[in-house]
C-alpha cells in the first residue's frame, strides 16, 4: 500500500484544470464581494448592529466600524489577484484570511457555502494554481509549468465530493424524506414563478424534490468521476443549481458549484477553455505550453501533504461530532454547523428575556429591538448558543446602567419543521450560570418528537 501511495504521489497531469479553477474561483469571489457591497449588506450586517454574535473561541473577531469596507476591498482585490495568478501565494493567503475574518465577524450570517469558500481557499494555499496560465508564469518563465502532480487536482475533487456526499447523508432523515419538510413549507410560497408556480403547490412535487435532492447529493460526485456519465452529470449539476437559485435566495453559491464541477473534466476540455480565453484577450497560450513539470521540494512536499492529510481527516470526522451530544440534533443544533447540513430545517422562535434583581425580586422585560436587528433577533430566538451570548451581553449592559444582583431568564418557544411551537429553554434557569462553550447545554428542554436518520 505504501508503494501504491508513493506511486500515486508521483503521478502528474496537465495543470490546465487547476488554472481554470483558479481563474473562475477568483472571478466568482470578486463578484460575490462586489454584490455584497452593492446590496448594502456591509452597512446592514456589520456596521448598523449594536451587538454581534461571536463564534466560540473567536470572540476577538469583531467588525471594524467603517474600516470594515477596507476589509472587503482587500478581499476583493485579493480575489482578482487569485484569478489572474498574480503574486498568487500572497493573494490566496490574503483572500483566505480576509474572507474568513468576514465570516467570523457575526455568527448570525453563517452559511454553509461561506464555510466552503474558507476551507477551499485554505486548501488552495498549498496548490501550485499559478503554475500555468497566470501572470506569475508569464512574468517569470522559470515558474511556468504545464504539468503538476495529480493529487493537486484530486484534492479539490475530494473536497467537492465530501461536501456533496455529506449533504446527501444529512438528507437521509424522516423529516426530509417522509414529511417533505421543510420543502413542504418553502415551495408553496413560490406560487408566482412562471410555469413552476402551480407545480410548487403540489404535495407530490415536494416529495419528489426531497428524494431527488438526497439522491443527487449522494451520487453526483461519483457520476462526475466516471467518464461515461460525466457529461450527463454536469448537465444535472447545472439544472439542479439553477433551479435551486430560482427557488431559494442563496446568492452566488449555485454558480460557484457549477463552475467548480468543471474540475472533473479532462485536461483537454480545460485546454479548450484556456484557448478561447487566450483568443478573446489576445494572449499567447504557447508561452505556457512548455512541457515542464512542477515538482515540490522534499520539505515543501512533505509539509503540504502532511497539512492536507490532517485537513481532510478533519473534514471527514468533524461533521460527525454531533454524535457526542445527547438529544435531537435539529432541536439542540449542537454540532449542526460545519457539517454540510444544507437547508434541512425551518425553525422559528420567540424569546422574551427577563432581568431579575436576585435580592429584591424586582424584574423587567427586555425589548430585543433595542439591541438586535430583526435578522439577529430571528436567528437568536431558536439557537441556544446565541441565547447564552445575548443573556451575558444583557447582564453586562444593565450592570453598567447601575442594576445589581442581576439574573437573566428567558421565555422561549420554538417551532421546528411545521410542528407546533413548544417551550425550548427552561424558564426557571438563570442563564448567567452558563457560559458559551462546546459542552452540552443542559438548559434546553427535551424535544417532544422523534426525527430518525443520520
Amino acid at each position: 500500500m505504501q508503494l501504491s501511495l508513493s506511486k500515486y504521489l508521483k503521478k502528474t497531469t496537465e495543470a490546465a484544470p487547476l488554472a481554470v479553477f483558479r481563474l473562475f474561483f477568483g472571478l466568482m469571489m470578486f463578484a460575490s464581494i462586489l454584490r455584497f457591497w452593492l446590496n448594502g449588506w456591509i452597512e446592514k450586517l456589520y456596521i448598523t448592529p449594536k451587538f454581534f454574535f461571536s463564534y466560540y473561541g473567536f470572540e476577538w473577531v469583531k467588525p471594524l466600524g467603517d474600516f470594515t469596507y477596507l476589509l472587503f476591498i482587500l478581499c476583493g482585490i485579493a480575489a482578482l489577484m487569485v484569478a489572474a495568478g498574480y503574486k498568487y501565494r500572497l493573494a490566496i493567503i490574503l483572500f483566505f484570511l480576509s474572507f474568513t475574518y468576514i465570516e467570523l465577524m457575526d455568527k448570525t450570517t453563517y452559511l454553509n457555502h461561506y464555510y466552503f469558500i474558507s476551507i477551499l481557499s485554505f486548501l488552495m494555499i498549498f496548490l501550485p494554481a499559478n503554475a500555468y496560465f497566470s501572470i506569475d508564469a508569464w512574468r517569470n518563465p522559470t515558474r511556468a509549468f504545464q504539468k503538476i502532480p495529480q493529487w493537486c487536482i484530486d484534492a479539490i475533487k475530494l473536497l467537492l465530493g465530501i461536501v456533496y456526499f455529506y449533504a446527501g447523508l444529512a438528507k437521509i432523515n424522516s423529516d426530509w424524506l417522509f414529511r417533505a419538510m421543510p420543502l413542504k413549507i418553502w415551495l408553496p410560497s413560490k406560487y408566482d414563478l412562471p410555469l413552476l408556480g402551480d407545480l410548487m403547490q403540489q404535495e407530490w412535487v415536494h416529495y419528489a424534490f426531497s428524494w431527488n435532492g438526497m439522491l443527487y447529493d449522494l451520487f453526483i460526485p461519483f457520476l462526475l468521476l466516471w467518464k461515461r456519465t460525466r457529461f450527463v452529470a454536469f448537465l444535472m449539476v447545472i439544472v439542479f443549481h439553477v433551479l435551486t437559485r430560482v427557488l431559494f435566495p442563496i446568492g452566488m453559491f449555485p454558480f460557484i458549484m457549477i463552475v467548480s464541477a468543471l474540475i472533473f473534466f479532462s485536461p483537454k476540455i480545460h485546454q479548450g477553455i484556456i484557448g478561447l480565453i487566450s483568443k478573446w484577450f489576445s494572449i499567447s497560450k504557447q508561452r505556457f505550453d512548455n512541457l515542464r513539470t512542477y515538482q515540490f521540494s522534499g520539505i515543501k512536499k512533505n509539509l503540504s501533504i502532511g497539512i492536507l492529510s490532517v485537513f481532510f481527516i478533519v473534514q471527514l470526522l468533524f461533521p460527525w461530532r454531533y454524535l457526542l451530544y445527547p438529544g435531537e440534533l435539529f432541536w439542540t443544533e449542537e454540532g449542526f454547523r460545519f457539517s454540510w447540513r444544507v437547508m434541512l430545517m425551518e425553525k422559528a422562535g420567540y424569546a422574551q428575556f427577563k432581568v431579575v434583581n436576585a435580592e429584591t425580586g424586582n424584574r423587567f422585560y427586555v425589548d430585543n429591538s433595542d439591541f438586535l436587528t430583526p435578522f439577529q433577533e430571528k436567528q437568536m430566538s431558536f439557537q441556544p448558543g446565541f441565547i447564552i451570548q445575548y443573556a451575558h451581553f444583557l447582564a453586562d449592559h444593565f450592570e453598567k446602567d447601575g442594576h445589581e444582583n442581576i439574573e437573566i431568564y428567558v421565555e422561549n418557544y420554538v417551532a421546528l419543521n411545521g410542528r407546533k411551537s413548544t417551550p425550548y429553554i427552561d424558564p426557571q434557569v438563570n442563564l448567567l450560570n452558563f457560559a458559551d462553550s462546546f459542552k452540552h447545554k443542559t438548559f434546553i428542554l427535551p424535544f417532544q418528537d422523534e426525527i430518525k436518520g443520520l
